[in-house]
This record gives structure tokens, C-alpha cells and sequence, in this order.
């Protein structure tokens, strides 16, 4: 099978284009509470304060808001999980899919680190972009092969 040919159900193309349109909302949410803290609807007390993991150091990488770097991801992942490009003849399209849902999951295992071990508080609307990427990484692992252009008896040799 080949990029671009029949073969990844459509079950897929439905459940990423759908989470990662989730994705893109929430993002857009912390993207624009970042600007503007106090229009945040969340928690504030104990575990749950959505206020100090976003403001907190490890909410910037490399002097840039990880809510931005949230939304270009989720722009990017939107175009790559739309029906239309599930359906791209260009194996670059499905490698590009695959790797960034792998590096979004290796980003979000940083963060869910950060907020456990150094921020000492849960922020719900970061937990829900997580549990979102997550549930696109699943999808993706369990589907990699075929989009790439291998059969799963090939990736299995």
C-alpha cells in the first residue's frame, strides 16, 4: 500500500481531524489566557491552579509561550489529520503526521513532568491539550505502518 491509497479506516481520519480541532480550541483558549490571565475559567486552589502553571517559568520555551507553541502545533496538526490530507499521494505528509504526533507526546510527557515535579500544580485545560495529544499519539502508533507506505507484516519483520 501507498500513501494515498485506501487502507487507513475512516474511523482514523474521523478521530484525528476531530481531536486535533479539540486541540486547536483548547490551545486557542490558553493561548489567548496567556495574554490576558484573568479571563482564565479554572481552579485556583490546591492541586488544581491553572494560573500557576501558566505563568510559572516552564510555561516559556526558549523565551516563547508554550500556549503558542500549543496552537502552531495544533494548526499544523489540523491541516495533517484533515480528510484531505489522510489522502495525499506525498509520503512526506504521513511522515510529517507521524513525527509530530510522536514529538507532541515527548513534549507533553516535559510538561506533565514540570507541572508534577517543579510547579507542584495541575492546570485542567493543559491536562485536557494532553489527554488530547495523547489520544492522537494512540491513534497514530496503532495506525503508523499503513500511511507510511508499510503493511504491518512488513513492519513487524
Amino acid at each position: 500500500m501507498t500513501p494515498g491509497e485506501p487502507g487507513v479506516a475512516r474511523w482514523v481520519v474521523a478521530w484525528t481531524f476531530l481531536l486535533s480541532l479539540a486541540g486547536l480550541g483548547v490551545s486557542t483558549y490558553l493561548t489567548i489566557t496567556h495574554f490576558d490571565p484573568q479571563s482564565m475559567l479554572c481552579s485556583t486552589t490546591g492541586a488544581f491552579n491553572c494560573a500557576a502553571v501558566t505563568t510559572s517559568p516552564q510555561s516559556y520555551v526558549f523565551g516563547v509561550p508554550v500556549a503558542i507553541l500549543g496552537l502552531a502545533h495544533f494548526v499544523v496538526m489540523t491541516a495533517l489529520t484533515s480528510p484531505w490530507a489522510w489522502r495525499s499521494r506525498y509520503r512526506a505528509v504521513h511522515v510529517a503526521r507521524f513525527v509530530l504526533a510522536i514529538a507532541a507526546m515527548a513534549f507533553v510527557l516535559w510538561l506533565v513532568s514540570a507541572e508534577l515535579l517543579i510547579i507542584d500544580h495541575i492546570c485542567e485545560w493543559c491536562t485536557s491539550v494532553h489527554v488530547i495529544t495523547f489520544a492522537i499519539f494512540a491513534v497514530m502508533t496503532r495506525v503508523g505502518p499503513n500511511p507510511l507506505g508499510r503493511s504491518r507484516s512488513t513492519a513487524q519483520q
